[in-house]
């Protein structure tokens, strides 16, 4: 057997025992991710000292850029389900789009705030209006989570200035404003599919917050007779304040985007605009703003407890998205990947599928979406000519493969599940990866439709 198909067939059998373990066997998730990632490491043809630094190189790798993120994430959300900030945001909500519209809501703020802050953050920032909106609405948390998860991943796969496909626009030099322009026309129908399907699995798994920290199914006819009880003499906070905590790191990230990307981030404002637009220094100040404006009828003792008993609830997130990462790596230092991609290149597929393709069985094989969609658009660069490909088609070609099928080796994949309270595994897929793949076949579809007519 030669080295590429060592290669396959050790992705191949290391999945397969993966799920077997998750789906079979008393073994935990994260200790299942990590017995796969060594399985594939060494039937893949790596030596064990390589799959041995590559675990811990890609957990570290993946929680360097999210860990403290999280963090501070769980805290803010503890901090506005205490203070009743999320209560007064989802009585904001109604009355501004009227009932029956939040999944529409999410999936329009999730769109928005990913076009300048990577979609994970975007979900850990926004989840605790979820859960706000669920309570108050009686709607499933999955209709609404998958609704703005949805909204997240669609801006944050095929809008600039969107870090991955700004750089995939940059790779093939295709114009900017146009990509902007086609990338947010294919996902205004995904984003229709997604709302259609969020209140579809909203209504087949009917989970609503409970307290602390906790998770009803209660009978979903029942919903609307179990509404929350509200004392008339309630302190509730203004609405300016329980919205602040999340504005402001979101406004922050996208003024620095602005900035950047017109070019007019130039000395002092740009040191200043740059640092505040980090996510974690903005998300830190989110965090500050949420003690500042939103604790004063609670005592010290209380808010301290209150962040604490969040960080709680990220340590087992923490570890997924950390094994996730390991994961990964080990597909990454493996070659597949890259085996994969040439491959494919030398076929006779239709032009526009290629950069699709290999996007998509990269997308798969690693779960980055922005590791697979800027990994195809350098394979297909020097092809373009070649090809007879409209940059700007193609890479929204190599965006559009990045959306499939998201799972175990993705972080964004538990966030979300971990976010809503969701353990079992069938359920893990139904509520993410089946909708990372309808936003992936109705993105193609306009893709192909806009590309006859334009490309």
């Amino acid at each position: 057997m030669n080295a590429e198909m060592q290669m396959v067939s050790g992705l191949i059998l290391g999945m397969i025992l993966l799920i077997f373990l998750v789906t079979k066997t008393k073994v935990h998730v994260f200790l299942a991710i990590i017995i796969s990632a060594v399985i594939i490491g060494i039937l893949g043809g790596m030596n064990l000292a390589d799959v041995a630094s590559a675990i811990p190189e890609g957990f570290g790798g993946t929680l360097k850029s999210i860990g403290i993120i999280i963090g501070f994430g769980v805290m803010l959300g503890k901090l506005l389900e205490d203070s009743k900030a999320t209560k007064v945001m989802a009585n904001a909500l109604i009355r501004l789009l009227g009932k029956n519209k939040e999944e529409e809501a999410m999936g329009a703020a999730g769109f928005i705030t990913s076009l300048s802050i990577f979609c994970t953050s975007g979900f850990i920032i926004l989840a605790p209006l979820v859960k706000g909106l669920s309570k108050k609405t009686r709607k499933s948390v999955v209709a609404l989570g998958i609704a703005l998860a949805g909204g997240l991943v669609m801006s944050h796969s095929l809008v600039p200035p969107a870090a991955g496909p700004i750089g995939v626009a940059g790779i093939l030099n295709a114009n900017i404003g146009k990509m902007m322009l086609f990338g947010t026309l294919i996902s205004i129908p995904s984003l229709i599919a997604v709302v259609i399907y969020a209140r579809y699995m909203g209504k087949k798994i009917y989970q609503l917050p409970g307290e602390n920290n906790t998770w009803i199914r209660p009978d979903s006819s029942a919903g609307t007779n179990i509404e929350e009880e509200t004392s008339e003499t309630e302190l509730l906070p203004s609405a300016w304040k329980s919205f602040a905590p999340i504005l402001t790191p979101i406004l922050l990230i996208l003024i620095h985007n602005v900035l950047v990307n017109t070019g007019t981030a130039q000395g002092l404002l740009g040191e200043i605009t740059g640092f505040l637009g980090t996510p974690v220094i903005a998300l830190a100040i989110g965090l500050l703003l949420a003690i500042l404006l939103l604790t004063k009828t609670m005592t010290k003792a209380q808010t301290l407890s209150s962040m604490e008993e969040g960080l709680k609830s990220s340590g087992k997130l923490m570890l997924l998205v950390g094994g996730g990462g390991a994961l990964g790596k080990i597909i990454q230092v493996s070659g597949l990947g890259d085996f994969v991609a040439t491959a494919i290149a030398g076929t006779a597929i239709p032009a526009i599928l290629l950069p699709f393709l290999i996007s998509l069985l990269l997308r798969v094989i690693q779960g980055s979406g922005s590791v697979a969609m800027l990994t195809a658009a350098s394979v297909i660069s020097p092809m373009l000519g070649t090809l007879g490909l409209d940059p700007v088609f193609a890479g929204l070609a190599a965006c559009t493969g990045s959306l499939f099928f998201s799972y175990f080796n993705d972080s964004y994949f538990w966030v979300i599940n971990e976010t809503l309270g969701i353990e079992d595994t069938k359920e893990q897929m139904k509520i993410w990866s089946v909708t990372s793949t309808i936003c992936c076949i109705t993105a193609l579809i306009s893709l192909l439709i806009l590309n006859a007519f334009f490309g």
